[in-house]
């Protein structure tokens, strides 16, 4: 199997960059996907490389020690209000660690504003070398594919990419054979996940699962391999946020059965087309 993989931060946010990445290297991982672009989410640690010096240089060390490489940043949001340069250092943060990719999101309802910024944020990404990839949310402004779909059409950047959550392309109740249409040169990278078959009518519930109670590949009720084998081979970065499991198992075994489960499941679906 030559599938490569990645720690997302959201799977062990309670890890600052640099321990997350040798736990990502004691576990296998090829990549990680750090979240260096703070939120100010309730209980969201602010991991701010470009602003906290020593973790940086901390997190650069443990990236060259192990030969772990950064594989994106997040989270890009597009919102009312927001001035895509603050994004500026933590893209500059990504080309120096070696990433490649930064993920957005849409949370404003505005098209023209939306198409406008997001078209500024993939401008200023590509003077550092960087794809900028929207990522639909079922609980987001932009919450679907064909809504993704237009705003790559629309902003027309060739550094525009998609980024198809597991999880969220399931709730969104989309068709796998759909992603079959899209250009491949969209396709950068993945985030991998499964969670239970029912989808929560109730938006709390369906946050909830999102960020703290998603399940291991194989162990939830999403065909996960449908969407997979629908999109060309590419990194696969498991965020898989589950605080019962951190709490029963700790940080570092939770990576490690994250990856674990996924490797299992890619084994016994192998994709058709090798």
């Amino acid at each position: 199997m030559n599938s490569k993989f990645s720690l997302a931060h959201l799977t062990v946010l309670g890890c600052p960059p640099p321990e997350m990445t040798y736990i990502a290297s004691m576990a296998g991982y090829d990549y990680v996907s750090l979240r260096p672009i703070y939120m100010g989410l309730p209980g969201e640690p602010n991991y701010d490389l470009a602003v906290n010096k020593e973790m940086m240089k901390l997190t650069k060390t443990a990236l060259a020690e192990t030969g772990v490489k950064l594989l994106d940043i997040e989270l890009a949001r597009i919102f009312d209000g927001m001035d895509p340069k603050k994004y500026e250092p933590a893209m500059e943060v990504a080309a120096e660690l070696g990433g490649k990719h930064v993920l957005s999101s849409i949370w404003t309802p505005n098209r023209e504003y939306y198409l406008e910024k997001f078209g500024e944020v993939c401008d200023l990404a590509k003077q550092y070398g960087l794809t900028v990839d929207l990522e639909f949310v079922p609980i987001a402004a932009v919450n679907s594919l064909e809504s993704t779909v237009d705003v790559l059409k629309t902003v027309n950047r060739d550094n525009a990419g998609i980024m198809i959550d597991v999880h969220h392309i399931h709730r969104s109740r989309e068709a796998a054979e759909e992603l079959a249409k899209l250009p491949k040169s969209w396709f950068h990278f993945a985030h991998l996940c499964d969670a239970p078959v029912e989808i929560p009518t109730e938006h709390d519930e369906m946050t909830r699962i999102l960020r703290e109670a998603r399940s291991y590949v194989g162990e939830g009720g999403i065909d996960v391999a449908s969407y997979i084998h629908s999109m060309p081979e590419m990194p696969y970065s498991i965020e898989l946020p589950n605080l019962q499991r951190v709490r029963e198992f700790g940080y570092a075994e939770h990576a490690r059965r994250c990856l674990a489960t996924a490797k299992a499941y890619f084994e016994a679906h192998p994709r058709k087309d090798v």
